[in-house]
């Protein structure tokens, strides 16, 4: 293989690369929706889906992310009455991580009130993007 074609495939991917990285830091981690994926309350202990939407927040204990998201979704769950928040230690249900399909904590649901997954943040969601899948739901 010459230098030149060498350096010419090497530059081709570093820009994909790159603009791979730049659509997904855009999307927050977000994607449109869960599929045909739903959550099921008994998988938490005393969770209860609420009337309209529900936050569902995978963490672990030593996310060092978790307890912000845990305060975001917190705020966002006592300025509703319809909206229930849900936190799922996945330390104690390592199982829940492949149901669910969570590859890193926070990994933060949407849920319709049949608990429908309607959207999923990995990371610390945006507040304009939860405002947004809260108003789809």
């Amino acid at each position: 293989m010459s230098p030149a074609l060498a350096f010419a495939a090497l530059a081709a991917l570093l820009v994909l690369a790159t603009v791979v990285g730049l659509v997904l830091r855009g999307r927050e981690g977000r994607r449109r929706d869960g599929g045909d994926l739903r959550f099921d309350p008994a998988d938490a202990e005393d969770a209860v889906l609420g009337a309209t939407a529900t936050l569902v927040q995978f963490s672990t204990e030593t996310c060092a992310r978790c307890p912000q998201v845990r305060r975001l979704l917190g705020t966002f769950a006592s300025e509703d009455a319809g909206l229930a928040h849900i936190e799922v230690d996945l330390t104690h249900r390592p199982d829940l991580s492949a149901r669910y399909r969570v590859l890193q904590t926070p990994t933060t649901f949407v849920l319709d009130a049949t608990g429908r997954v309607r959207a999923r943040f990995a990371g610390i969601p945006a507040r304009e993007s939860l405002t947004h899948a809260l108003a789809a739901v």
